[in-house]
C-alpha cells in the first residue's frame, strides 16, 4: 500500500521560503515574536499573502486523496548547516527560534509551515500544549523516552488520533521534517482500510469508554465524570475513527466491547505503512480516518537529532457528529488566530446539523 506522494514544483518550493524570510525580515529580530508566534501583525501577513504562492502549492496541500489517509509532499528547500543544533526540548527550541547565533533558520521556517497550513485550511494551537504555539517543535526529549509523547523516543509511540479526547481536534495533522539522519519511521494507518464484522462496527460506534488528554497537557484536569464517546463514526457513510488506547481505561469496557476493540487495533497494525520522512518533506495525515505513531530509536542528544515541526489544521469543509458539541474537552482550549482575523471561517467550521 504506497503512499499518495505530491511535489512542489521547484519554483513553487523556493517561493515558500522566500515568501518566508520576506515576513521574517518585515517582522525584525523580535525574541517574543519569534519564540510565541503570537503577534498579530504576523497572523495578519501570514492570512494576507498566503495566496502570493504558486496554485501548484495550494494544489498540494489539500487534503490527501486516497483511502490511506496521508500524503508525502516534497521538498521545502532546506540545508542541514541552517537549522543548529537539534534542540533538547520544544521550550528550547522556542528561545533559539529567531536567534542567529543558534537557529535562525527555526522562525523562517515556522513562517513557512504556517504558509503551507494555511494553504490546506486553519492552522490553529492549543493553550495548554507547547504554550500556545501555532507550530510546535517535536524533538526527543531527556526524561520523556518511554512516554506517550511526541517526546518520547526509546519506546513505540502507540497509533492515535491527535488530541483525540477534544471535539476540537485537528480534521488534518501536517508533520514538517527538519532533520531525521537516523530515518525514524512515522506509522500510519486508515480505518478505511481494515476489515470489521458488523457486530464489531455496531459496538465500537457506541459510547462506552472515554478518552483521557495526554500528559503533554499535565496531569491536572475537571474532577467532572469524563464523558465517553464512539471509536467509530461515518461521514457520508464512510468510516472515521477516534482512537488513542494508551489514553483508554479499557479494563473498564465488557469483553464484547474489549475484543472488537483489540481487533480493531490488530487490524490497524495490519494495514500499517511506515513513512520515514527526509529533510523538507511534509507528512498530511487525515485526522479523522488515520492513526499514527513512530517507531522507537535511541536518541544521541547531540544536536543530531530528529526534529519534525506539527501543525494542526481545520478543514472549513467537514463537519463531525452534533453529539460532540456538547464536549468541554477537559477544559482545553483552542488558540486560533486565523479564525479571529477572519471570522467567517469560524462560521463554516463546526459539527453536522
Amino acid at each position: 500500500m504506497e503512499l499518495e506522494r505530491r511535489e512542489l514544483p521547484a519554483t513553487g518550493a523556493r517561493a515558500v521560503r522566500d515568501l518566508a524570510h520576506e515576513i521574517a525580515v518585515t517582522l525584525g529580530p523580535d525574541p517574543a515574536t519569534s519564540s510565541t508566534l503570537a503577534n498579530p501583525t504576523l497572523i495578519h501577513l501570514v492570512d494576507a499573502r498566503y495566496t502570493e504562492l504558486p496554485a501548484a502549492v495550494r494544489e498540494a496541500m489539500r487534503a490527501p486523496a486516497t483511502t490511506a489517509g496521508v500524503t508525502i509532499v516534497g521538498s521545502v528547500p532546506l540545508d542541514d548547516g541552517e537549522l543548529g543544533p537539534t534542540p533538547i526540548d520544544w521550550k528550547q527550541a522556542a528561545t533559539w527560534g529567531g536567534d542567529p547565533l543558534t537557529c535562525a533558520a527555526s522562525f523562517e521556517l515556522d513562517i513557512a509551515m504556517l504558509l503551507l497550513a494555511r494553504c490546506a485550511g486553519e492552522p490553529f494551537g492549543w493553550q495548554g500544549q507547547q504554550a500556545g504555539r501555532l507550530v510546535n517543535n517535536i524533538v526527543p526529549s531527556p526524561g520523556h523516552e518511554e512516554e506517550q509523547t511526541g517526546a518520547s523516543s526509546t519506546t513505540l509511540l502507540a497509533p492515535h488520533t491527535e488530541d483525540a479526547f477534544h471535539p476540537e481536534r485537528a480534521n488534518l495533522l501536517m508533520l514538517g521534517c527538519l532533520r531525521n539522519p537516523d530515518r525514524v519511521g512515522t506509522t500510519v494507518s486508515s480505518v478505511r482500510r481494515v476489515e470489521l464484522r458488523p457486530w464489531q462496527c455496531d459496538r465500537l460506534s457506541e459510547s462506552i469508554l472515554p478518552i483521557l488528554p495526554d500528559l503533554s497537557y499535565g496531569t491536572e484536569f475537571p474532577t467532572t465524570p469524563a464523558p465517553a464517546v464512539p471509536t467509530l463514526g461515518t461521514d457520508d457513510g464512510r468510516l472515521t475513527l477516534r482512537f488513542d488506547p494508551a489514553y483508554t481505561p479499557l479494563a473498564d469496557a465488557d469483553p464484547e466491547f474489549r475484543s472488537a476493540y483489540d481487533h480493531l487495533a490488530s487490524e490497524l497494525e495490519r494495514v500499517c505503512i511506515t513513512a520515514a520522512l527526509a529533510p523538507g518533506e511534509l507528512l498530511l495525515v487525515d485526522n479523522d480516518v488515520v492513526v499514527h505513531g513512530r517507531v522507537p530509536f535511541r536518541p544521541r542528544y547531540d544536536g543530531t537529532d530528529r526534529w519534525l515541526k506539527r501543525v494542526n489544521i481545520r478543514l472549513p469543509q467537514r463537519r463531525r457528529a452534533e453529539t460532540e458539541a456538547a464536549e468541554d474537552g477537559y477544559g482545553q482550549r483552542i488558540v486560533a488566530p486565523f479564525r479571529a482575523m477572519r471570522p467567517e471561517i469560524g462560521t463554516t467550521l463546526g459539527h453536522r446539523r
